[in-house]
């Protein structure tokens, strides 16, 4: 009789546990995916499969209307700097309907027994309340507001960042790397001619130049393509700009080595003082060079004496900003969107604004303000 009791309890107080333990991220039918083309499936950010890891997804809709796609409110808060202000809707994942639903209006249930996705703290989502309140009772956590949940997934970004890098060193890297030796035509791959890894998976998918991979080998390879080799290759690269680990752009205030492709750096003496500055790309850069004042405690500066250094989108090398010639209007988009995409000569330009549906070539020189402004409409 006592053993009886004993299993009763025993399934009983597995019963309580058990939405944590079966409690699984993937979509259970078809996910709502609004990302558009041939990246639509991973998250631009950390590249993860965004089927995997549906029911934690958060989207944004943007003033031009772009859609983008992340596995998680962390990647979510990685890239808000980027697209702040350009936002015009926050939606994420309803855990109940599994529907994309508006973000601000949603309940948040956080620190539950579920495992974070890309952070150590989970963070939940539904559009009821009674919802959120229920799962909390059996799963725990607390039921908060998006603010507060955006607002603690920001604060742990830099130790988020840490642990899962510790944990792709001892799993994720070695398995991408030992892919990359054994199975990838390295001379077909281009790291440096995509913007985001999701772009870079996308590629690799379609071209199989690292042959049929599942999903684990594409993102282990992705990733090590993306987060390790990118780098290596940039520092080994003596005539790029450089970067150190630590500079935030004034403007926008992401980390540049974050970006290397889109580096640019500007320079000028400011009495006693050097004012060197790296930005993560040339429109940041053209909005301190009209208004320095606006982005910190900087003086108006004489153009004559200022120094220019943007990266070449074909070659990545360093050349004068001031002698390069600026494409905007493409389809090519920088870590903060719409960009002016620097090129060293004449021809480099027009072959690219024709292959990339261009709109003007402009020289340093010419561009003013308000046209710096007008590329975040």
């Amino acid at each position: 009789m006592g053993k009886k009791i004993g299993i009763i309890l025993g399934v009983i107080l597995l019963s309580i546990g058990l939405y944590a333990a079966e409690f699984s991220k993937v979509a259970s039918g078809e996910p709502e995916l609004i990302q558009k083309g041939e990246t639509k499936m991973w998250c631009p950010v950390c590249g993860m499969n965004l089927k995997m890891f549906y029911k934690t997804s958060h989207a944004v809709i943007l003033n031009d209307n772009r859609q983008i796609q992340y596995c998680s409110i962390r990647c979510l808060a990685a890239e808000w700097p980027a697209i702040e202000g350009k936002v015009s809707k926050i939606l994420v994942t309803d855990i109940k309907s599994e529907k994309l639903v508006d973000a601000k209006k949603a309940y948040y249930v956080l620190g539950s027994k579920i495992p974070g996705t890309m952070s150590m703290v989970s963070k939940l989502a539904f559009e009821h309340e009674t919802d959120a309140k229920a799962f909390a009772k059996e799963n725990g956590g607390e039921v908060v507001s998006f603010d507060v949940a955006f607002a603690k997934a920001k604060e742990s970004l830099k130790n988020d960042v840490d642990a899962f890098v510790k944990k792709k060193q001892k799993g994720m890297y070695p398995m991408g790397e030992k892919i990359y030796n054994q199975a990838c035509q390295k001379d077909a791959i281009h790291i440096h001619e995509f913007n985001t890894i999701s772009e870079l998976k996308a590629n690799l998918k379609k071209t199989k130049v690292c042959g049929e991979l599942d999903e684990q080998g594409l993102q282990a390879v992705g990733l090590y393509l993306w987060e390790i080799l990118r780098f290596e290759e940039h520092h080994h690269h003596t005539t790029a700009i450089h970067v150190g680990e630590d500079e935030k752009c004034p403007v926008c205030g992401m980390f540049v080595a974050k970006y290397p492709r889109w580096a640019a750096r500007l320079s000028y003496q400011e009495g006693d003082k050097k004012v060197d500055l790296a930005f993560d790309g040339v429109k940041d850069l053209l909005k301190f060079y009209h208004n320095p004042t606006k982005w910190g405690k900087y003086t108006k500066h004489k153009d004559a004496e200022i120094n220019v250094l943007v990266t070449d989108y074909y070659t990545q090398e360093a050349i004068d900003g001031k002698k390069a010639f600026y494409v905007i209007g493409s389809d090519t988009y920088g870590p903060m969107g719409k960009e002016f995409i620097p090129f060293g000569t004449l021809q480099s330009a027009q072959t690219f604004k024709k292959d990339h549906k261009g709109t003007q070539i402009l020289e340093f020189s010419n561009i003013e303000e308000s046209l710096v402004y007008a590329q975040d409409k």
